[in-house]
């Protein structure tokens, strides 16, 4: 059993503004992977793991450079996924939580796009493949970290993923088919 928020404050110093960030979007993100597994029961679902890597998903954001969010490392903000899989990984976190924030990106993203658009990613791919790890990256898509507490519209989800090309609205739709029934 691990302690999210023991970990969380092992990198995030208590009542700092990327804290409260943090564990506000994380805490959303958790509420509504849970909520979404709770009305699926037939997909047996580990809630506690949902609950555990949810809280954990963007532990990496204080490597990056994001100042809107109060992060300023020295990593791009797209690398924040396998940064914080690289630091569960070498904590008490199992595998599986490090995969959740490594694959939890967009919709994932596959090694021949990070090839393709030369992106500053680890040659692998990135692609969320449990249904914990799918629900996870869905229910992360309702909620911004600059906007806290905010839950996106799928139409404004859909516009978001659309930026980056089909592929990621019709994978999203398909979640939504899939958790929303």
């Amino acid at each position: 059993m691990i302690d999210p928020i023991h970990i969380i404050e092992q990198y995030y110093p208590k009542n700092s503004d990327i804290h409260y960030i943090l564990l506000t979007h994380s805490e959303s993100v958790r509420d509504k992977a849970l909520a979404v597994a709770a009305r699926n029961p037939d997909l047996r679902l580990n809630l506690e793991f949902i609950a555990d890597a949810a809280m954990l998903h963007d532990i990496g954001i204080f490597m990056c450079n994001a100042p809107r969010i109060h992060c300023f490392g020295t990593h791009q903000y797209i690398e924040h996924g396998y940064l914080g899989a690289d630091l569960l990984r070498k904590d008490c976190a199992t595998v599986r939580h490090a995969l959740v924030c490594e694959r939890h990106t967009g919709v994932g993203i596959s090694k021949e796009m990070i090839i393709k658009n030369n992106l500053p990613l680890p040659h692998r791919d990135m692609l969320p493949v449990m249904f914990e790890e799918q629900l996870i990256c869905y229910a992360d898509k309702f909620y911004s970290k600059s906007r806290l507490k905010e839950t996106l519209s799928l139409e404004r989800i859909r516009t978001q993923l659309g930026h980056y090309g089909r592929a990621g609205v019709a994978k999203f739709d398909a979640w939504h088919v899939l958790f929303e029934r």
